[in-house]
């Protein structure tokens, strides 16, 4: 069953997420399981919304490669996360395959 994963990190910077975004390469080697990454910060706080296939791949994708790269590149901390089944999606306009910045 899919699974909604929202993270937030407080004290984690853009450009610490691009670091991390760089040296673990999830856009160009994308983790089993992953369907969908949106990435924003609120002034505070990282904030990343995902898309699983299961908390299961997404728990395996922070634990092998996530969690070593955040810590070479010096991020403290743990970052809050919750793990939801989900009901239902819906995309209203196409979403195309890639990295983008919406303006």
């Amino acid at each position: 069953m899919p699974t909604a994963m929202h993270m937030r990190w407080p004290g984690v910077t853009l450009d610490q997420y691009d670091e991390a975004r760089e040296k673990v390469r999830w856009e160009e080697d994308a983790p089993d399981g992953a369907i969908f990454h949106v990435a924003a910060h609120d002034g505070e706080a990282m904030r990343v919304f995902d898309l699983w296939d299961s908390p299961e791949q997404f728990q395996a994708f922070a634990e092998s490669r996530l969690m070593p790269a955040v810590r070479e590149i010096g991020i403290e901390g743990e970052p809050e996360v919750t793990l939801c089944e989900v009901h239902r999606m819906f995309a209203p306009k196409p979403i195309e395959s890639g990295a983008g910045v919406l303006v």
